[in-house]
């Protein structure tokens, strides 16, 4: 089971894992906490959109770009909340 995976060099620890292939490329979709603490700097790499993505767990890695994203919380800048953050990245043909 995978549980964490890696965005440039950020570790992220993941609460759920999926991993497709379409068109021949891989499609991950991850599910994480993102506490008020981390929210800026969570923020600011998602910001970026395209990753070298590393799955530690599977032994693979590919550059990805955000095939869709969403939050549970859009206001985490108050002290002591989370949001749950949902993550598509697909791969980016070279």
């Amino acid at each position: 089971m995978v549980k964490e995976i890696v965005l440039d060099d950020t570790l992220i620890k993941i609460n759920r894992y999926e991993l497709k292939k379409v068109n021949d490329l891989y499609l991950i979709s991850v599910v994480f906490n993102v506490t008020s603490e981390e929210y800026h700097d969570i923020a600011v790499l998602l910001y970026k959109g395209t990753f070298e993505v590393k799955v530690p767990g599977q032994g693979f890695s590919f550059k990805g770009s955000i095939h869709q994203y969403s939050t549970s919380i859009t206001n985490l800048y108050e002290k002591g909340q989370v949001g749950e953050y949902r993550l598509s990245l697909l791969e980016v043909q070279n």
